[in-house]
C-alpha cells in the first residue's frame, strides 16, 4: 500500500450549524487537515422552534473543536459559547479587546436570564421538566470566558494550523469585525472570507466596515438582503420622532439593545440637544447592563467615529447632566411616575425580556405614549408583532392593548442593508462560491439572486447542517 505523500491536499469541509436561513445560532465549522475552527458560536433566538435548537446535542464533538473564533459579542454569535464548554471545549476563544469586554457583560447577562427563566418555571410548575434546568448558568459563562484570547487587527495568527485568521473592523458593533481566513496548505493558501455582521456607512460612533479582500470562497450576510433602509439622515429622523414625542405630551420609550444601540441613542441625542434641534430633556437609561456597556464603550474611545457632532463644554459622548443612569429595580419602577417630556432607553431590544416589558405594560395603554423600534425585528418577537401592527401585546400572561404611538427608526440599524452589502462587496472579483448566510428565506435568496444577476457570481444559500467540501487552489 502507499503511503500517503506528504504534500497530499487537504480536506477543507464547511458546515453550516447555525445562521442558514436564519438570522440567528451563528456557527460555521470548518475543517481542514485536521483542524477543527468553528467561527462565532451563537445562541438561536427568537422563535420557539429555533429556541429548542440550542438544547439539541450539538452535531459536532465539542471536545474537539481546536478554537473559536468570534466576530462580534452579540448572543447570536457568542451566547452558546457556555453551552459549548459545558460539554467539554476547553480551548481558546478568540476575539479583539472589545469584544471580549462585552461578550463578559452579554453572556454573564445571559446566564443569569437563564437561571431565573428556570428558577420561575420551576415555581409556577409549567416545565415538562422536574426540575427545569437552565442551558447554562453562571459557573458555565464565567468558565468560558476564561479561555478569550486577546487579538489586535490587521495581524495575522493561528488558531490551529494550518488554518490562519486576520481580522478587520466590520464596522457594526465596538469591536465587530468580518474575517479573512487562509488555509496555509498546498500549492497556495486557500482564502475564506467571513463578513460576520457588515455595518453601514456613516452609522454613528462606529467607523464604515473596511472593504473586503479577494478570496475563493465568501460567506455573506444577509439580514437586510431584500431592502433597503429608508434614505433619511438619522439625526433629522430622530430630532422629527422626539419633537413629535413632545408633543402629544408623553413619554419616548425606546427599545434599545443594551449593548450598541443604546450607546448611539445617547450619542445622538445628546448632538441634538447639543445644537439645540430638541429641548434639553432627561435621557433615562433604564438597564444595568447598558449602563455597565456605555463604561465598555467610554474605555474604547479611541474607537468612536464621531462626525456626526463634536460635543464640547458639559456634554460629552456617553455622558452629561441630562443623563439618568437606572440601575435598581426600585429606580427603574419609579419612572413609572415620569409624564413627559423625557426619554426612556431600556432593554431588550426586540422586547423579548427585560425591563423593556414592564415599561410597555404601563406605557402602551397610553395614546400619550411613543414606542420607537430602532432596526431589525426578528420572527416571532413582541418588536415584530408591534411593527405588524397589533391591537394587543401579549406580556406576562396579560393582553396589554396598544394604545401608543409606534415608530420605526430603521435609520439606527446596525445591519448593512441590500445597498449597502452590494456597496460593500463591490471590490471583490468574483469568488469560487459565496455561501448567503445570516438571513431569512426571503432575505438570503434575494441576495443570492442578486449577485447572480448582477455579478454573475456561483451562490448557494445553504440550509441548516450543510456541508460543503471546498475545492484546494490548483
Amino acid at each position: 500500500m502507499r503511503a500517503p505523500s506528504k504534500h497530499a491536499m487537504p480536506m477543507i469541509r464547511l458546515t453550516f450549524h447555525g445562521a442558514a436561513q436564519t438570522v440567528t445560532g451563528s456557527k460555521y465549522l470548518l475543517e481542514a487537515d485536521g483542524a477543527r475552527i468553528l467561527i462565532d458560536c451563537g445562541l438561536f433566538q427568537g422563535l420557539k422552534s429555533l429556541r429548542l435548537k440550542n438544547w439539541a446535542a450539538p452535531p459536532f464533538e465539542p471536545r474537539r473543536i481546536h478554537a473559536v473564533l468570534i466576530t462580534h459579542a452579540h448572543i447570536d454569535h457568542t451566547g452558546y459559547l457556555p453551552r459549548l464548554g459545558k460539554q467539554g471545549f476547553r480551548q481558546p476563544v478568540f476575539a479583539t479587546a472589545a469584544t471580549r469586554d462585552l461578550s463578559r457583560l452579554l453572556l454573564l447577562d445571559a446566564a443569569r436570564n437563564q437561571e431565573e427563566d428556570a428558577a420561575y418555571a420551576n415555581r409556577k410548575g409549567f416545565s415538562k421538566h422536574r426540575p427545569a434546568l437552565p442551558l447554562f448558568d453562571s459557573r458555565d459563562a464565567r468558565a468560558v470566558l476564561k479561555h478569550f484570547k486577546t487579538i489586535r487587527r490587521g495581524h495575522w495568527f493561528s488558531p490551529h494550523k494550518p488554518i490562519w485568521v486576520r481580522y478587520h473592523d466590520a464596522g457594526h458593533l465596538l469591536g465587530s469585525n468580518w474575517l479573512e481566513v487562509e488555509i496555509r496548505q498546498g500549492p497556495r493558501p486557500m482564502r475564506l472570507l467571513f463578513s460576520g455582521d457588515v455595518g453601514r456607512y456613516n452609522a454613528p460612533l462606529y467607523h464604515d466596515p473596511r472593504p473586503p479582500t479577494t478570496c475563493d470562497y465568501l460567506i455573506c450576510e444577509s439580514t437586510y438582503g431584500n431592502r433597503d433602509h429608508p434614505s433619511v439622515n438619522v439625526l433629522d429622523a430622530l430630532a422629527e420622532i422626539v419633537n413629535d414625542a413632545i408633543d402629544r405630551g408623553g413619554v419616548m420609550l425606546i427599545a434599545s439593545f443594551a449593548v450598541g444601540r443604546a450607546q448611539q441613542l445617547i450619542y445622538l441625542l445628546q448632538v441634538l440637544m447639543h445644537e439645540r434641534r430638541i429641548p434639553r430633556i432627561p435621557i433615562y437609561l433604564d438597564s444595568p447592563m447598558a449602563v455597565d456597556a456605555t463604561d465598555i464603550f467610554r474605555k474604547y474611545q479611541a474607537d468612536h467615529d464621531l462626525s456626526e457632532g463634536e460635543l464640547t463644554g458639559r456634554d460629552r459622548v456617553l455622558d452629561g447632566p441630562n443623563l439618568r443612569l437606572i440601575r435598581t429595580s426600585r429606580q427603574s419602577k419609579a419612572l413609572n411616575r415620569i409624564n413627559g417630556p423625557a426619554v426612556i432607553i431600556s432593554s431588550s431590544g426586540m422586547m423579548t425580556g427585560g425591563r423593556i416589558l414592564h415599561h410597555l405594560k404601563h406605557r402602551l395603554p397610553d395614546e400619550r405614549t411613543t414606542i420607537v423600534l430602532g432596526g431589525f425585528m426578528a420572527a416571532g418577537t413582541r418588536g415584530r408583532h408591534l411593527q405588524e401592527g397589533v391591537k394587543t401585546l401579549r406580556m406576562h400572561g396579560i393582553d396589554v392593548p396598544v394604545r401608543a404611538k409606534v415608530v420605526s427608526l430603521s435609520a439606527l440599524s446596525g445591519h448593512a442593508d441590500r445597498h449597502e452589502l452590494l456597496r460593500w462587496l463591490e471590490p471583490l472579483a468574483a469568488p469560487k462560491k459565496t455561501f448567503i448566510t445570516h438571513g431569512e428565506p426571503e432575505a438570503a435568496e434575494a441576495m443570492a439572486q442578486l449577485l447572480r444577476a448582477q455579478r454573475s457570481w456561483s451562490v448557494v444559500v445553504p440550509t441548516l447542517h450543510e456541508t460543503h467540501e471546498l475545492e484546494v487552489p490548483a
